[in-house]
């Protein structure tokens, strides 16, 4: 029997990562935060102790929209992760997965193939990177087998709502410009649903080490935007240029995807139009407007 223990369950990523793990025959363990306080060490090791899992999908983090880069809370989040994993081991774990970022490489070069120089100029990437190099000399030393997924850009259904896909579609949806940046940003667009698939095969799979979690195909942030706009039939609402580029921003953060693609064997179900339109669906059915309540 596998079974995976996923924290984060209720969260933009684990919500969509349950039924791919069932789908893959694991028995799933969710546990709410009165199950679980993971901020709390003692009720960690006795809660995972009776969860007896096999596997570990470990996505909680402190995630607060434009916080989370400087947050204080990253280096907390550290030491309860490796407790968390230390708790899973005891009880008789075999396999791990942890979130990573692709915020730990060096975002000068805009190199972000796996091998390629790790200087995180971020607290929140330099944290991410000091948990996978302890997480993954732990396991390596009390045999658990452990990976660490790389999360690059993505974007769907509950997306946090200042984040470029979601403020785009809300905006054109209310009837209101959308205001952008220039847009020449290259990034790796990938729809959270296959996010969540991704970090399922990584888990069931062997593979062991950092794999990049993405499509493996850049896009400019005025290519994702714009399909927002074709598909709302709003293009001339589109204002790219209208806000300024974030202080440092990248101009090309791109990856192929190599591991993902070849030793896990995965490849994304959705394009960029078809992510495009099931969130725009969704945002339909949940966005609130001052006149309207939330769409049933």
């Amino acid at each position: 029997m596998k079974r995976v223990l996923i924290t984060g369950a209720g969260g933009y990523v684990g919500r969509q990562a349950l039924e791919p793990l069932r789908r893959r025959g694991f028995e799933v363990i969710a546990p709410r935060h009165a199950e679980l306080d993971l901020l709390d060490p003692v009720a960690t090791s006795q809660a995972v102790a009776g969860f007896r899992a096999t596997h570990l999908l470990h996505l909680a983090w402190y995630v607060e929209h434009g916080q989370f880069w400087a947050a204080p809370e990253n280096e907390t989040w550290v030491g309860a992760s490796l407790h968390l994993l230390q708790a899973f081991s005891a009880a008789g774990g075999r396999r791990a997965v942890m979130a990573g970022t692709c915020a730990e490489y060096d975002w000068s070069t805009g190199n972000c193939e796996e091998g390629a120089p790790l200087v995180p100029a971020t607290l929140y990437g330099r944290c991410k990177n000091a948990l996978r190099e302890q997480a993954q000399a732990w396991c390596a030393k009390h045999g658990v087998s452990f990976a660490w997924g790389r999360v690059f850009h993505s974007y769907g259904p509950h997306e946090p709502p200042a984040r470029l896909v979601a403020s785009v579609i809300r905006a054109l949806l209310r009837g209101e410009d959308a205001r952008t940046s220039h847009g020449r940003q290259r990034r790796d667009f990938l729809h959270v649903a296959d996010l969540a698939d991704a970090f399922a095969a990584l888990l069931d799979s062997e593979v062991v080490g950092a794999v990049n979690l993405a499509s493996g195909e850049a896009v400019t942030q005025a290519q994702v935007a714009g399909e927002v706009a074709r598909q709302l039939g709003a293009p001339q609402r589109l204002k790219l240029g209208a806000l300024p580029a974030a202080p440092g921003d990248p101009p090309s953060l791109e990856t192929r995807a190599g591991r993902l693609r070849k030793e896990v064997g995965w490849r994304p179900g959705y394009d960029l139009p078809r992510g495009i339109a099931d969130t725009i669906d969704w945002w339909r059915r949940h966005l609130q407007t001052p006149t309207q309540g939330p769409h049933p």
